[in-house]
């Protein structure tokens, strides 16, 4: 799936966005957590008991969602039918359709349906649990695929006998995930919307060559689309009130880690060449022409200095992390930069070279993260940042379509951040949906993307947000 028609689903469902936000403000203080490793997330400590375990009518089985304190019909919604919500319960079952037996067979791997090659990311892995589960494989990714698995906890959690808050922090510590941290969630999220080192986690581009879609990830537009729970007065009790600019930004940030933390493990070469997955798609697969004059048809990104012809590292999330850093971690903004671009002319020497220099921007990104995590993202902050997303020293850096998409995104999130935390009307936000659906125009096909265009209309944009009072 093209991330701009993700974008233009979520774009088309905004009023049921804008009711589902909180407002942008966390009353919890967020701890900075050690630097991800590019292991996977999935292995738990006790067995994982299955989606039955939670489908109770008094529990998430419901098929309405007007229960107290959580709505109840929360499997019915992972369940949705062709919608994006329902994505997850979805991922076995589309590993039987046309696209994916044409993929495995390009590969030549047998049956999607049961290649470990896919099963990593399709469905909730029996290993994961020692063998001792009560799922099946057509769950998919089920729930314990994102909360961990439950026995620990699911006793505790049912029971219920403790205030709203403790019984909370009695779950994270028997074992629930604390997905409310943003840096927790993008660990799991990240396990298979970007990689891991672990079995079936990792889409090559030998993958993507037979026919999977590229890989791309947002933290905060897909938590939305995938959100199965109201962020009510009950749910700000036990978790504090989410902050959907700081959710957006920490996963910029936690990309960036896995991206690097990956590129310096074994995946970062495959056979004799490196891993290409790990650069801008769109470098090598323009047009060739055959011509008297030399036709460039790349646009030079002032972020990055390489050779031409060079394929460029995907910066996408690196970009948007640079106009983070200008809003809320000013002191770090010039190291971070200083490394992204010594990482960028590492690559063009020698992989060694450019191991160490990711390790270098691995260390900043992670004080960076550090800084987005304590930072609470006000009226101020939010404007503030939109204008840096669209502002003069990065604005330049739109040279490719995986960043403009990330652009895009981000604008958009921003946005709603603004309405859902009541610093702008609905109403004054529709009056700028042109200008946000033109961008989305700009990137809807990457084989008609045009820099100078996007870097026009987002722009545009912006300027249209930052007129709303």
């Amino acid at each position: 799936m093209q991330v701009a028609s993700l974008g233009n689903k979520w774009r088309r469902s905004a009023g049921q966005w804008l009711a589902m936000t909180g407002a942008a403000a966390f009353l919890l203080a967020m701890v900075l957590v050690t630097a991800p490793s590019a292991r996977s997330n999935a292995a738990e400590t006790g067995p994982s008991l299955g989606v039955a375990s939670c489908a109770g009518s008094t529990c998430h089985g419901r098929m309405t969602g007007d229960g107290v304190p959580v709505r109840q019909d929360e499997i019915a919604k992972w369940q949705e039918p062709s919608s994006l919500g329902g994505a997850h319960s979805r991922a076995y079952a589309v590993l039987s359709n046309t696209r994916s037996q044409t993929i495995a067979r390009n590969l030549g791997i047998g049956d999607a349906s049961s290649a470990p090659m896919c099963l990593g990311c399709h469905s909730s892995r029996a290993e994961a649990s020692g063998g001792a589960f009560r799922y099946q494989l057509t769950d998919g990714v089920n729930c314990e695929s994102c909360h961990g698995a439950a026995s620990g906890w699911i006793s505790s959690h049912y029971a219920g006998t403790l205030p709203e808050a403790q019984q909370h922090a009695d779950n994270i510590r028997r074992g629930m995930r604390q997905l409310e941290n943003p840096a927790v969630r993008a660990a799991v999220c990240l396990d298979c919307h970007f990689g891991s080192e672990g079995e079936g986690q990792f889409v090559t581009h030998r993958i993507m060559a037979a026919g999977h879609p590229r890989i791309s990830f947002e933290l905060d537009l897909f938590s939305t689309l995938q959100a199965h729970h109201n962020e009510d007065s009950d749910y700000i009790e036990r978790k504090g009130r989410p902050d959907h600019v700081r959710m957006w930004a920490v996963g910029q940030a936690m990309a960036i880690e896995r991206a690097l933390s990956l590129f310096t493990s074994a995946r970062g070469t495959e056979g004799v060449f490196p891993e290409f997955y790990f650069y801008d798609c769109h470098s090598c697969h323009r047009r060739i022409v055959d011509s008297d004059n030399a036709n460039v048809t790349a646009v030079r990104n002032p972020g990055r200095p390489i050779p031409q012809g060079m394929p460029p590292f995907n910066d996408e999330n690196m970009i948007m992390l640079s106009a983070a850093a200008r809003v809320a971690a000013p002191a770090l903004v010039s190291r971070f930069d200083e490394k992204a671009r010594a990482f960028h002319a590492a690559m063009g020497s020698n992989r060694a070279s450019a191991t160490a220099a990711a390790r270098e921007l691995l260390a900043v990104t992670a004080e960076v993260r550090g800084a987005l995590a304590a930072q609470s993202f006000g009226p101020n902050e939010t404007r503030a940042l939109a204008n840096a997303i669209a502002g003069e020293a990065i604005r330049p850096r739109y040279t490719d379509y995986e960043g403009s998409v990330q652009a895009v995104m981000g604008i958009d999130t921003l946005l709603n951040a603004m309405v859902s935390g009541g610093q702008i009307t609905v109403g004054a936000a529709a009056a700028v949906r042109a200008d946000i659906n033109r961008a989305y125009a700009a990137v809807r096909d990457p084989n008609t993307y045009r820099p100078r265009d996007f870097q026009t209309s987002l722009s545009s944009a912006v300027r249209a947000i930052s007129a709303v009072r």
